[in-house]
């Protein structure tokens, strides 16, 4: 996610501008699109991140639940 909101901001300064952005080739932000790209399509599903946070979100859920539970029966 850093990854997409440094491309809009960078989109943005370059657009608009702002300061020394205003010299930086656009060449430079489409490889910067081009890897956000790759590394959402495939690196990330080739280290298992994907996956990784999903788990993690179920098992948040889990506990909660877990703890709703025991938290009733008292």
């Amino acid at each position: 996610m850093p990854l997409i909101l440094l491309l809009v901001a960078l989109v943005g300064l370059r657009f608009f501008e702002v300061w020394k952005f205003a010299e930086l080739s656009w060449w430079w932000i489409v490889a910067l699109a081009v890897l956000a790209f790759i590394w959402f399509e495939f690196i990330e599903k080739m280290l298992g991140l994907d996956k990784k946070k999903a788990h993690k979100e179920d098992e948040l859920r889990r506990k909660a639940r877990v703890k709703q539970t025991f938290d009733k029966r008292k």
